[in-house]
């Protein structure tokens, strides 16, 4: 029982760090682009608030099944293509629709992620930024959080965030070793001579 607490206590502690952390960045992405701070909501918590798992009759645990929305795959795809062709603003502007579209979609990290990579096509690293942080909020151990970390240190660098960005990239390896970005953002590191 001793372990249980303390292991449960040094997660909560975790967690509210990575809170902090987030809720640190989108504050200073506001403040870059000029915005109204005041207006910032409560940083959802990082992991989420609910169980993602449910017992069954064998006492595993599984993750319930999500389905696509009728034509959300499509949409998707439809976005990801102009992406893949050099249209950024058409990719950014249906990666947006489709996260207003399609709240809570299992794709839609994916979908914040792509449209930070298309607003930095446009040379909007602020934006990008900012899309970014909501990919890697919205599913921090998702399969592209890792990826949406990389790229947040990396836009903070060109916002000449150079501290900020040294923090992200070094909690890549931190948080997702394994992941073939940890070398990408040790490589940016290097380039950006964190210490």
């Amino acid at each position: 029982t001793d372990k249980t607490e303390t292991l449960e206590y040094r997660i909560q502690r975790v967690v509210e760090d990575g809170t902090n952390r987030i809720g640190d960045l989108e504050f200073r992405l506001v403040e870059l682009e000029g915005g109204d701070v005041s207006t910032l909501g409560e940083t959802t918590t990082l992991g989420g608030d609910f169980n993602t798992s449910t017992p069954d009759d064998g006492g595993n645990t599984t993750r319930p099944v999500t389905e696509l929305a009728v034509g959300e795959q499509v949409d998707f795809d439809r976005a990801n293509t102009a992406l893949a062709d050099g249209d950024h603003q058409s990719a950014a502007d249906q990666f947006s629709a489709f996260t207003t579209t399609y709240p809570g979609s299992p794709l839609e990290p994916e979908a914040h992620l792509r449209r930070g990579q298309a607003l930095e096509g446009l040379s909007q690293n602020t934006g990008a930024a900012r899309a970014y942080l909501e990919a890697y909020s919205s599913n921090p151990t998702g399969p592209v959080a890792a990826e949406s970390l990389f790229r947040l240190g990396m836009a903070l660098g060109k916002l000449d965030q150079v501290n900020e960005a040294c923090v992200t990239l070094g909690e890549v390896s931190y948080r997702h070793p394994g992941s073939p970005f940890v070398g990408q953002a040790d490589a940016e590191m290097a380039r950006l001579n964190c210490s």
